[in-house]
């Protein structure tokens, strides 16, 4: 299995000082950036466009950004968050009208395409598309809003998404969002997760470095007890200096 991603989510950062927030949660030890886009359409909710995303790219920020779309049509935004500086543009596939024509279109425009499960959405689409992709992502949550609770029955498809990532082959990030905190993110990994969005969890402690490096210490963990190979990426980094909250 893939070494394991912490994904902080800036849905829930302080958009009044965003660069500082994303910098220290780099800073302490985040793999990459998720970025939540929502359209008031697809999910009752309206967020940020490429932008935003581009504005992140123009600051200075060089590290992934892992751009969700929650949005209906997908297709007419694709090309315009892979010229902001988008690394992995995952959809849900209920939101496209042809799945894997949307997968060759983020695909032909140099990013990484992934697909993302609503909690009562089956994984038949993997089907077909696997093979295709570079991640599969799995709501713990129904999408729309932040700071929800983690729906426990995310668990099981956890552990069905990476039985089938296994039996393809293929190196696929398995990616879980929603609920994500210290107390559970243990779980999700002895479930197959190796990419771990945490949003409230993250933004709203007081010490990023100190979150960051226990949700790897419970990841480690979860690897031990169930026998399998996750060894945290901060094993493989020089040391930080703590990150504190951005002011």
């Amino acid at each position: 299995m893939s070494s394991p991603w912490i994904a902080p989510s800036i849905l829930s950062a302080d958009f009044a000082r965003l660069g500082a927030e994303v910098e220290a949660v780099l800073e302490a030890g985040a793999d990459l950036i998720h970025f939540d886009v929502m359209d008031n359409h697809y999910v009752p909710n309206l967020t940020i466009g490429p932008m935003v995303c581009q504005a992140l790219r123009r600051h200075g920020v060089a590290a992934p950004i892992d751009v969700h779309l929650m949005v209906r049509p997908v297709d007419r935004l694709v090309p315009d968050f892979a010229a902001a500086g988008a690394t992995f543009i995952s959809f849900h596939p209920e939101a496209s009208e042809h799945v894997d024509r949307t997968i060759a279109l983020i695909r032909e425009h140099g990013c990484r395409p992934g697909l993302v499960f609503n909690p009562a959405t089956p994984l038949d689409y993997l089907d077909y598309t696997l093979e295709l992709l570079d991640l599969v992502l799995i709501m713990s949550v129904n999408p729309g809003f932040g700071g929800q609770q983690f729906i426990p029955t995310s668990l099981r498809k956890l552990a069905d998404a990476r039985a089938r990532i296994a039996a393809s082959g293929r190196e696929v990030r398995l990616e879980v969002d929603g609920g994500i905190k210290v107390e559970n993110i243990a779980a999700a990994a002895a479930a197959g997760a190796d990419t771990f969005v945490a949003g409230s969890a993250i933004f709203g402690s007081r010490d990023y470095t100190e979150t960051i490096s226990e949700m790897r210490r419970q990841i480690a963990g979860a690897g031990r007890k169930t026998g399998s190979a996750v060894t945290p990426i901060a094993a493989r980094r020089p040391a930080r200096r703590p990150a504190r909250r951005a002011r």
